[in-house]
């Protein structure tokens, strides 16, 4: 796990599955099932600290993700790198947004 963390923090990953996989495919469904979580724990009429805290959880790990795909894609430039950048950007404000 502290291997997982470490090579994306470094830029060891490969871009293409740190942005394809876990950040878009893995980090949209936690974000989803965040969502979805508080959505259930608001119609349970829980207290919204509560649901929001839950909604949010997922955040920290969203924006690690962010700043991993800035750094390896620092590292390789490049046109593909840049909108990955962007991509990256996007989807970050999309999941705290959403």
């Amino acid at each position: 796990m502290a291997d997982f963390f470490r090579t994306r923090w470094r830029g060891e990953a490969p871009l293409g599955r740190l942005f394809w996989r876990d950040m878009l495919l893995v980090g949209t469904i936690l974000s989803i099932a965040s969502s979805a979580l508080a959505l259930i724990l608001l119609g349970l009429k829980l207290p919204l600290r509560l649901v929001l805290a839950v909604h949010f959880l997922p955040v920290p790990y969203n924006i690690f993700l962010t700043i991993a795909v800035w750094r390896t894609a620092e590292k390789g430039g490049g046109l593909k790198a840049q909108l990955m950048m962007l991509g990256s950007a996007l989807w970050l404000i999309a999941t705290v947004v959403v």
